[in-house]
């Protein structure tokens, strides 16, 4: 079976493109792991400057068992870990105060240290925002919701659930 026989046109004649192979999580970041704030646009607009056509990054889904981005909780949902803390102070739901004070390594990702640091930023995000912080935001939230209701809703149960019972698989929970 070809490319022209499924449909997909073939690349045009006498083209070329080269690209890079990096993970998110292997960008610089001040909060533990590489992710899509400031780091991930300058590596984009260093990559176009370079002549680069393509960036081939790992999986983004969330991660499961070993923190593996091939072994995904979610075929819909995005790994929150690379929710920039950046983009929620640019946001005005969090503060760099609220970020300060955690000492991460400069080489590797430290999934023991960054889950616990961000699950607190995210929910002091997920605060402020349900106390009115940032009211515009709100209608692109609920918007979000809705288009995305078909798992949505089913994803977060199984989360809350996974996180109850310590993150064991859903086979050994109780019936």
């Amino acid at each position: 079976m070809s490319a022209r026989s499924v449909g997909i046109p073939p690349f045009p004649p006498g083209y070329r493109a080269s690209g890079v192979l990096l993970p998110i999580t292997s960008l610089p970041a001040a909060y533990g792991i590489g992710d899509l704030g400031p780091a991930a646009f300058a590596w984009v607009n260093r990559l176009h400057e370079a002549g680069q056509r393509w960036w081939q990054a790992l999986p983004l889904g969330p991660t499961g068992y070993g923190d593996s981005p091939y072994q995904s909780l979610s075929s819909f949902a995005g790994n929150e870990l690379l929710i920039s803390p950046d983009g929620l102070i640019d946001d005005g739901l969090l503060r760099a105060a609220d970020c300060a004070g955690h000492a991460f390594s400069p080489t590797a990702v430290e999934y023991e240290k960054v889950v616990p640091f961000k699950a607190r930023l995210f929910a002091t995000a997920w605060s402020r925002f349900s106390a009115g912080a940032r009211p515009e935001l709100r209608a692109a939230y609920e918007q979000f919701c809705q288009t995305h209701e078909l798992w949505l809703d089913d994803y977060a149960l199984f989360r809350a659930l996974k996180a109850r019972y310590n993150g064991a698989g859903h086979v050994e929970w109780p019936v």
